[in-house]
């Protein structure tokens, strides 16, 4: 056995070149995994642990006002277990050093003390004095974003009167985990901050003393959800409700949730594409190692090695180059996660981030290699095994020889001597080449998908703030507005071109499926919200009938002419029947669409409005904002720019820092395949190359020979890289499509070039090893070899 482990630790050191380069298809493997499960885990594990602690609501509904003392038939509905009344209010806000509009969302705490659901964690300060009626605590990214201290202060509308608060702590909330605005998809601490004040100085500035707008459930064990919704609707009906909603409907939750659902499908279908990858070459691999040591095996067993020795000490060979990209995949896997969870922590805020690699997540992915390691070495070590000491060290039969089809024809006669014997060795050994052709073929698709992403990314963002939201500014209204106002807001300093658009909360059913969403009336041909078609075409409103996006269509199982219930969750609520008229396909929310005059009859209101877009001069915004803040009817000022510069801000930090981690060990490994599949190249064809130079072939000829079939396989391998690429990242894209942002499948050329780029870039520098060890050859070694 001495003698066995002397040929591991020499093995070892011949042969680090491969072992290097299979450790890193192992590595990538592995670290794709522990990344992408270990983000998951992070949101999952910070979010169970905040609910808990906070006691967060499990059913969340609004209303226009209603008695305190309703809050006690409340708590009797069936399943409830704990009432929450509040009240609440959007309001404009004035920061100082801050000339631009920025809206926020103020809530009631009880006066003094922590409320029973949906408590605070104060990160520092303390609650508003329960004597003092300006005092507030603001939101943790709120303050960040404005460097508020305790004891500084903000102006701010209060139901159209201006008031000066004061910043008593620093605090976050569960229903603000991820702190958006209405309306908006990624949080925008700078312009939209959540603030809280003791009940009774709120309810007397919005003038509901002893009244609320807004209430807070919790549900009993084993409590049907759906049965409590009904009921709470009902009693809430004749206040003006406008429709409670679970958990799963509340904003912060349900982004949070899409993201780690989102995490899931890339915690399986990833790891899934680069372990399936690194899995086939790894064998591939593998077994073409231990095939160039048929001799040495043979002359092991010669000297009386039993079968089991033998299969152990390449057990323990491959069993070093697993245990070395294990460990290097969980390094970087475990760097890589820990870099995403702090990026995470900008977007979804927790008191505490829980980071941790799992212990059952590092065995997986050692577990998975090690399978895909024994894979690759147990067919080929079994086939050796199974040969005589004579069998295996006496040279293969010559094989026989005919000239190919392409030999005889007119191109194989105009070959050079070094060409047709390059056709011939390909000819000869199809399937060793088809298999090099697919591995390196495999190899690409792995750099197409990674930098499909980025492309796709620059698509959807072109589609959205070029050809959907065309507007500056969007202005929404504290009540619906005669449609009058729009003369008022176009003759506003500033404004070049006004829209109104009417918007009301609505459900959508259709057989037993249902989706809460928002209809929006516009414009039959509207010029600041363009609505496409899938050829990205301008679409026109039908004067009757509805419109929704695709995605939303083909989740409630709708086809174009089915009629569904739209229950209207606004004002006087009632259901309709409606038609699907067309669909919408734009690549973020999901949305309904209807002719707004058409909307404000079903509605049975005269022409009115929600609010307006705006396309505006830039050079006159300072005097167009100072105008808009005397308006106490506008209720929140955005500004589409910042939405798109956030936008982009999130997806450069997650999903393309991601890809890029992905990209760049999808490039690792094709450098390994490349470099591997020429180093085997080499070992099978040295006593062959060195025999060509005896016989006078020049060094030039003979290094020909073997760079030519690298060149040729790669060549080969290029376009089916592009084919199996292309179906990676449409069955990613299929994956990771969600409610609020669908990536649309656009492979540019861009995309193309850059994975046959990565395969020539590693051939290249394959090559040049190649050609150093060329340099070297010893040829009366190499001729004394046994082939």
């Amino acid at each position: 056995m001495r003698t066995l482990r002397t040929k591991l630790l020499r093995d070892l050191w011949m042969l680090k070149g491969q072992i290097a380069a299979i450790a890193v298809v192992i590595a990538a493997g592995v670290m794709v995994l522990i990344l992408s499960v270990t983000s998951r885990d992070v949101l999952l594990l910070s979010q169970a642990r905040f609910y808990e602690e906070s006691r967060f609501a499990e059913v969340f509904a609004e209303l226009k006002r209603a008695p305190e003392g309703l809050a006690t038939r409340l708590g009797e509905i069936s399943g409830v277990d704990q009432v929450e009344t509040r009240v609440k209010s959007a309001i404009r806000l004035e920061v100082p050093g801050d000339a631009e509009p920025v809206r926020g969302l103020l809530l009631s705490i009880p006066d003094g003390r922590q409320p029973g659901l949906n408590q605070l964690f104060l990160r520092s300060g303390a609650l508003p004095d329960p004597a003092r009626t300006d005092q507030v605590l603001i939101s943790e990214p709120f303050a960040e974003a404005h460097a508020l201290e305790i004891g500084a202060s903000v102006r701010a509308i209060i139901n159209g009167r201006l008031q000066t608060l004061t910043v008593s702590g620093v605090a976050l909330s569960p229903e603000f985990i991820y702190q958006v605005g209405p309306a908006d998809l990624l949080p925008d601490a700078a312009r939209y901050g959540v603030f809280w004040m003791n009940r009774s100085a709120l309810a007397r500035a919005l003038d509901l003393d002893g009244a609320f707008n807004s209430v807070l459930l919790s549900l009993q064990a084993g409590a049907a959800e759906e049965d409590v919704i009904d009921a709470l609707d009902w009693a809430l009906a004749r206040y003006g409700g406008i429709g409670a909603a679970g958990r799963d409907d509340q904003v912060s939750h349900r982004f949070l949730t899409e993201e780690i659902a989102q995490l899931r499908v890339m915690a399986i279908v990833l790891p899934a594409i680069f372990l399936a990858v690194a899995a086939f070459l790894l064998n591939l691999l593998m077994a073409r190692l231990i095939q160039t040591q048929q001799t040495e095996i043979a002359i092991l067993k010669a000297f009386g090695y039993t079968h089991r020795e033998i299969a152990l000490h390449y057990a323990l060979f491959t069993g070093v180059i697993v245990v070395l990209g294990a460990l290097l995949g969980i390094l970087l896997g475990g760097w890589a996660a820990e870099g995403m969870a702090a990026l995470y922590t900008e977007y979804y805020r927790f008191p505490r981030t829980d980071f941790r690699l799992q212990h059952q997540v590092i065995a997986l992915g050692v577990l998975v290699a090690a399978v895909a390691a024994a894979l690759g070495t147990a067919r080929a070590v079994w086939r050796t095994l199974r040969l005589t000491p004579a069998a295996a060290m006496r040279p293969p039969a010559p094989e026989t020889f005919h000239a190919s089809w392409l030999e005889r024809s007119w191109l194989g006669r105009r070959l050079g001597q070094p060409n047709r014997i390059i056709l011939r060795n390909l000819v000869r050994h199809r399937l060793k080449a088809l298999l090099s052709v697919i591995g390196i073929a495999l190899s690409g698709s792995l750099l197409l998908l990674g930098s499909y992403q980025f492309n796709a990314i620059d698509h959807l963002l072109d589609i959205q703030y070029r050809l959907v939201m065309r507007m500056d500014v969007q202005l929404v209204f504290t009540d619906p507005t005669p449609e009058h106002a729009l003369g008022s807001v176009q003759a506003l300093p500033g404004v070049l071109y006004a829209e109104g658009f009417r918007q009301v909360p609505v459900r959508l059913i259709h057989g037993h499926r249902s989706e809460r969403t928002s209809l929006l009336g516009l414009e039959a041909e509207p010029r600041l919200r363009g609505l496409l078609d899938a050829a990205q075409r301008p679409v026109r409103l039908p004067p009757e009938g509805l419109m929704l996006t695709r995605f939303l269509a083909e989740d409630l199982g709708l086809a174009l002419g089915d009629e569904l219930a739209l229950e209207i969750m606004e004002g006087h609520r009632r259901t309709l029947r409606v038609t699907l008229a067309g669909l919408i396909d734009e690549p973020i929310g999901v949305s309904a669409y209807m002719e707004r005059r058409a909307l404000n009859h079903l509605l049975g209101e005269g022409p009115a409005l929600s609010g307006v877009w705006l396309r505006t001069d830039p050079s006159a915004r300072a005097q167009l904002f100072a105008r808009l803040w005397e308006a106490p009817r506008i209720a929140s000022i955005g500004l589409i720019a910042d939405a798109e510069r956030q936008f982009r801000e999130y997806i450069d930090g997650t999903l393309l820092v991601t890809m890029g981690i992905l990209l760049v060990m999808a490039g690792s490994i094709t450098l390994a395949v490349v470099y591997n599949n020429a180093r085997m190249a080499w070992a099978e064809r040295e006593r062959e190359l060195a025999t060509l130079r005896v016989l006078g072939f020049g060094r030039a000829e003979v290094a020909w020979i073997l760079i030519g079939e690298i060149v040729v396989l790669t060549l080969f391998a290029i376009p089916l890289g592009w084919l199996v690429g292309t179906g990676f990242a449409y069955l990613l894209t299929q994956a990771l499509a969600m409610e609020f942002v669908r990536i649309p499948f656009v492979v540019t050329p861009q995309a193309y070039a850059v994975a046959a780029a990565g395969v020539l870039l590693a051939t290249v520098l394959a090559v040049l090893a190649m050609a150093r060890r060329f340099g070297r050859l010893d040829l009366i070694r190499a001729l004394k070899r046994i082939e």
